[in-house]
């Protein structure tokens, strides 16, 4: 009976310490990116939602984007240089000049302003 109770602590100890440490393995932060409308906010959390992140939204409001993601497999210059590839700027990455010019007219940010 002894070595059972030994047997379950131990088992019980170990599923703890892996818990927390799979816990600290996610963490949401949240970053101001560049964007206007709909069309905006469904390409920016589809370039965000890269390997390792979790969850991508953004908000056309407050333009901000919040991820939440596994920094052991990614990290915020990863998924703002994702978004940045698509043409939206963010307070870490500026957005590649060719994507923007490529966005429709309605979502070229720095020119236009959509109610969309």
């Amino acid at each position: 009976m002894k070595r059972l109770i030994v047997f379950l602590s131990i088992i019980t100890s170990s599923i703890f310490v892996f818990a927390q440490e799979t816990a600290k393995d996610v963490v949401t932060e949240k970053y101001k990116v560049e964007g206007n409308c709909k069309m905006c906010k469904k390409r920016i959390e589809n370039a965000a939602f890269i390997k390792g992140v979790k969850r991508a939204e953004w908000d056309k409001e407050s333009h901000e984007l919040t991820v939440t993601y596994k920094p052991s497999k990614t990290n915020a210059e990863a998924i703002l240089g994702s978004v940045a590839k698509v043409g939206y700027s963010s307070e870490k990455a500026e957005a590649d000049k060719a994507a923007y010019n490529n966005l429709p007219a309605c979502c070229q940010y720095k020119d236009h302003v959509c109610n969309d």
